[in-house]
């Protein structure tokens, strides 16, 4: 993108999606917004301060284990045997998706699964890399973040996935800002984040299609 725009410089900034919406209710100077969910880009949509929000990308929660306990937590259902578990917290989209697929998970694997994994929740954080942090480092056994984030740490980490039939896909919506500072070079940069060449990267980053007829919580 820099490339086909001389003199163009991107600059990023990575948070939980609460504390995002947060910064541009607060009036900072952003062109782009892109959201791990849809409900906080729709309440930006609904007090414009977005518009015309599009899903651009999906991403799949996974447990993340650990490398000295990988022998030990190979499938979602011997997650209640960890001693330490991190998770976010409810207000992270991460957050609301773990507890959304605990619930999920009682058909299967018991009621009180969701409250057996619970018990052995020693923080919640802000934020998915928090949580891969603290995996990686070896201060929790097991957490659970977006299969993109766990990809990122593969070295560091091993990866269990969750079942389809329990596990929530995430669906990223992005948008431009309503008071842009440079509103052109913004809807530029979502038209490429949409284009052949930007979807082929998030593929590369471990992201799914925006849209594969799945459903979706």
């Amino acid at each position: 993108f820099e490339a086909a725009h001389p003199g163009v410089e991107l600059t990023f900034n990575f948070a939980g999606t609460q504390a995002l919406r947060t910064q541009v209710e607060h009036g900072a100077a952003v062109d782009v917004f892109a959201s791990a969910d849809e409900r906080h880009m729709n309440e930006l949509a609904r007090a414009a301060r977005v518009a015309a929000p599009v899903i651009f990308v999906r991403n799949e929660p996974v447990v993340i284990v650990a490398k000295e306990h990988a022998a030990t937590i190979e499938s979602l259902a011997q997650l209640p045997g960890a001693s330490r578990i991190v998770i976010a917290t409810p207000e992270a989209p991460i957050g609301r998706y773990t507890l959304q697929l605990l619930d999920r998970a009682a058909t299967t694997l018991g009621a009180v699964f969701r409250a057996r994994v619970e018990a052995k929740v020693v923080s919640r954080e802000l934020n998915v890399r928090q949580v891969l942090a603290k995996v990686s480092l070896g201060e929790a056994e097991a957490g659970v973040v977006y299969r993109t984030d766990a990809l990122a740490a593969r070295d560091r980490v091993n990866i269990v996935s969750i079942p389809a039939d329990i596990n929530v896909i995430a669906r990223y919506p992005i948008a431009v800002a309503a008071r842009a500072p440079h509103p052109e070079l913004a809807r530029a940069w979502v038209d490429f984040v949409l284009s052949a060449a930007g979807q082929r990267a998030l593929r590369r980053a471990g992201f799914l299609a925006p849209s594969d007829g799945a459903a979706t919580p």
